[in-house]
C-alpha cells in the first residue's frame, strides 16, 4: 500500500498496477474516505470508500475465479490540475488475459477523475465512468473510437 501520492501521475499509475495485481488495498489507497463514484457496472453509485471497497473486492474476486488479469490502456489522457485540485479523463481500455498472455477481450469506458491534495498527497474525490448507448439498438457501445 501506498504513504501517499505526491504527483497526480503516481494515482494512475497506481490505478494501473493495482488493477493489474488485483490488489485491493493498493486500489484503494488512492482514494478519499468520502469518495463519490458513478459507475456503469452494477450500482450504479457508491458512496463512501467502505462501500466501494466492497465492490472492488467483488470484482477482483470475480477476476480471480476466472483466472483473468486486466491491463488497463489510458488513451487521450487529459490531466488539468493546480496546487489542491486535480481533473483527469480519458478514454479507459480494460483489457483482459488469461494466464498465458492470451488477450481474451477488451472494453473502452469514459473515465473522469476528480482528484484533491489533502495532506500533500492527492486522493481520488470523485470518479465517473460511462459508456455510450446505440439509439438505434439500446446496446453500449464498449469499442474505443
Amino acid at each position: 500500500m501506498n504513504d501517499g501520492f505526491t504527483n497526480v501521475q503516481d494515482v494512475i499509475e497506481n490505478y494501473k498496477s493495482a488493477v493489474y495485481e488485483q490488489d485491493v488495498e493498493k486500489f484503494v489507497s488512492a482514494y478519499a474516505t468520502n469518495i463519490q463514484v458513478y459507475d456503469c457496472w452494477e450500482d450504479w453509485e457508491y458512496k463512501g470508500i467502505s462501500k466501494w471497497k466492497e465492490a472492488v473486492n467483488g470484482w477482483f474476486n470475480h477476476l480471480k475465479e476466472g483466472g483473468v488479469q486486466l491491463k488497463v490502456e489510458l488513451n487521450d489522457l487529459v490531466v488539468e490540475e493546480n496546487a489542491g485540485l486535480a481533473f483527469i479523463y480519458s478514454n479507459m481500455s480494460l483489457i483482459a488475459y488469461n494466464g498465458s498472455e492470451e488477450k481474451l477481450r477488451q472494453i473502452t469506458n469514459r473515465f473522469t477523475f476528480g482528484l484533491k491534495k489533502e495532506n500533500n498527497s492527492w486522493k481520488i474525490i470523485h470518479q465517473h465512468s460511462s459508456l455510450s448507448i446505440s439509439m438505434e439498438t439500446g446496446k453500449c457501445i464498449s469499442n474505443l473510437k
